[in-house]
């Protein structure tokens, strides 16, 4: 009998585990590990939620990566006072590792490039996402440009520190 094959109560568990430790290693990333830039409007929030972010939508897919963003930061703007944000969050963050899971899943190519590529798509999703976000709640068309520095600096901090290691952890994650 081979006990390297899991039974399928097995592998729903462990999915279940690992999107649970995912949402609350990037709630308490997003939570404690921050710091509040002094810039115009919402100034920008400058934490590291993205890292554990990443490194699940790279190791477990787009779906982690979803569940991972859109619940972990999503309850964070609801347990830290910022609860309009939350559907915002939802759908950006979510937007995030989704789109950089299904990269990393579908693109061929040298993995550093390609999850590179990823986490600059993910860049993208998340200046332009939160830029109309607070267009919508601020009414306003230039406020929205202060918060556009920490969103950088949140997922290029977040890219140097997951692409290295990424690798590594996906082998692991295998066994």
């Amino acid at each position: 009998m081979n006990t390297t094959l899991s039974s399928p109560g097995t592998t729903k568990t462990r999915v279940i585990v690992i999107n649970a430790l995912f949402i609350a290693l990037t709630l308490v990333a997003t939570m404690f590990i921050n710091i509040r830039l002094p810039l115009m409007g919402n100034g920008g929030l400058i934490h590291l939620g993205n890292v554990p972010l990443f490194i699940a939508a790279l190791v477990y897919g787009k779906r982690t990566g979803f569940i991972a963003g859109a619940f972990g930061m999503g309850l964070f703007d609801v347990i830290s006072g910022w609860a309009l944000w939350s559907p915002f969050t939802f759908v950006i963050v979510g937007a995030m590792g989704f789109v950089v899971g299904l990269i990393s899943e579908k693109v061929p190519g040298k993995r550093v490039v390609v999850n590179s590529l990823a986490i600059a798509t993910a860049l993208i999703i998340k200046v332009v996402g939160y830029y109309f976000a607070e267009v919508i709640l601020y009414g306003n068309w230039i406020q929205p440009f202060g918060s556009v520095p920490g969103n950088i600096m949140q997922v290029v901090i977040a890219g140097i520190i997951v692409v290295p290691l990424v690798g590594r952890l996906k082998k692991r994650a295998k066994q």
